[in-house]
């Protein structure tokens, strides 16, 4: 399977949401729910709230948080693949962004440079 970056360089073909979503897997989702329940303290997440088919672009099934992701929004109205390919990029969404998974830096670094930019 093709690696899918989301925006922010989170490997959203690496996700559990995704991964179940896309082999239509309910158990799978259910562990995403218990996973992401006890991680991140969430409440009330459901196995509808986990479908997801990837958080690029506006079409398909998308975890709840992607309509309200900072990152994702300013992404797409900038047009751009990720947020490596953005002229402001190192902006204060995704250096804070970065705070929380200093592996998407990593990656979106990685495509800058092989960008050339």
């Amino acid at each position: 399977m093709e690696q899918i970056i989301a925006y922010c360089g989170l490997v959203c073909s690496d996700c559990g949401a995704y991964i179940a979503t896309q082999a239509d897997d309910l158990p799978g989702l259910e562990r995403v729910v218990a996973e992401w329940t006890q991680a991140y303290g969430a409440t009330g997440l459901a196995v509808e709230s986990v479908r997801c088919d990837g958080c690029l672009g506006t079409n398909g099934r998308k975890v709840g948080h992607c309509f309200e992701c900072e990152v994702r929004l300013c992404a797409l109205g900038r047009h751009v693949s990720n947020c490596a390919h953005c002229t402001d990029y190192g902006c204060d969404k995704i250096e804070a962004f970065f705070g929380f998974v200093p592996d998407a830096r990593t990656r979106l670094d990685g495509i800058r440079r092989a960008l050339g930019s």
